[in-house]
């Protein structure tokens, strides 16, 4: 059985206890991707069992995906089942600590951990065969399938923006994930790599998108300044302004979002997407890196979800990365977007109060433990 969810505010109290807090502030020279992973060590994390209630795993036949494929582990044939709760994430060394954390805290919060298939996206020019073997070292009952990104896709039409680390290429992926995943595969719950989970998946995974028109869900901040996220010459062209005037437009953020993909496939919404890219190339329309296409694209066409599925700015922000406070209300979710990592924190002993809510699901080898 998985183990129980704690209770945050107790949880949090202990935590502060556990790690006592050096600043209120971090420094901006902590460097967030730290180590490369042929350097970082994670033990095995435990292993988690379905609840008795729990469904059982069907597979779907589907042309696309082969399981005699070296790529595909041993467990290839639920990575098509429709019971499953499919989750994918982007894979790489500069985040591998992160994601392990992620991948552990959805496991230990679900209540049928053994259903869940994750699908892991990395850069093709990536070691997959290494990324696979820290997660399959790690996670070896995981069901897993990675997939690799051709960055050339969009190389061309990223545009610099305020922070180096949002031009990455694979940050871009989540675009393309009905286009990597295999057909079979029709609802997905993308996940980015610096959050943890403390509530089950499935009640996020289940949420219900609406008209057959939704595409996506994810959790809404019409308090926000939308204005913002765009260009002085975006709102002063007639043409383009009118984009949201027929929308209650409002910002979300992309790390955490039920996709429908089957939906995403029959709208071309990668094409969609990659138009505003194009445009952006030719006059400066935004300058956030992979958001404000979704934004163009999806802002006031979105099914809601509550805020405590992505609390969200625990980074704080794009360039001093101070630290933040919870916002008010339920937590499900803890997402540490903004240049302040937990990971660098804790290791430059500059943890700010929350990251000690990351740390227990922190799989990194110590050096004590290592030479232990």
């Amino acid at each position: 059985m998985p183990t129980p969810n704690p209770k945050l505010p107790l949880f949090f109290i202990l935590s502060l206890i556990l790690f006592p807090i050096h600043s209120f502030s971090t420094p901006t020279n902590i460097n967030t991707t730290t180590t490369a992973t042929a350097a970082q060590h994670f033990r095995e994390a435990p292993q988690f069992y379905n609840s008795p209630d729990c469904p059982s795993i069907t597979t779907v036949h589907d042309e696309d995906f082969d399981p005699d494929e070296e790529d595909n582990n041993n467990h290839h044939f639920m990575i098509c089942s429709r019971q499953a709760v499919h989750v994918a994430m982007t894979l790489d060394t500069a985040y591998i600590r992160g994601s392990m954390a992620a991948i552990l805290s959805v496991l230990q919060h679900s209540s049928c951990p053994q259903n869940v298939a994750f699908h892991f996206v990395t850069s093709a020019t990536a070691n997959a065969s290494h990324l696979r073997a820290t997660i399959a070292s790690s996670f070896p009952y995981l069901t897993f399938q990675i997939y690799p990104f051709d960055d050339s896709h969009v190389t061309g039409l990223i545009s610099t923006s305020i922070r180096s680390a949002l031009d990455c290429p694979l940050n871009y992926a989540r675009s393309y994930l009905a286009n990597l995943l295999p057909l079979c595969v029709r609802r997905v719950v993308y996940l980015d790599s610096d959050l943890i989970l403390v509530d089950d998946i499935a009640k996020l995974a289940d949420i219900p998108l609406g008209n057959e028109d939704t595409v996506l869900a994810a959790p809404e901040y019409c308090n926000a300044n939308f204005t913002s996220y765009f260009t002085s010459t975006f709102w002063s062209n007639p043409s383009l302004s009118l984009t949201f005037a027929d929308r209650k437009a409002c910002y979300f953020n992309t790390g955490v979002m039920v996709i429908d993909l089957d939906r995403w496939r029959g709208g071309d919404y990668t094409a969609k997407i990659e138009e505003w890219m194009q445009l952006q190339k030719r006059m400066r329309i935004y300058e956030l890196g992979s958001l404000p296409p979704f934004l163009l694209v999806f802002a006031g066409k979105i099914a809601p979800v509550e805020h405590r599925w992505n609390q969200h700015g625990l980074g704080g922000d794009n360039f001093r990365g101070l630290c933040r406070d919870l916002h008010p209300g339920l937590v499900s979710l803890l997402h540490w977007s903004g240049k302040g990592k937990p990971w660098a924190r804790l290791e430059a002993n500059r943890p700010c109060p929350l990251d000690a809510l990351w740390a227990p699901y922190d799989l990194l080898e110590t050096p004590f433990v290592l030479d232990s």
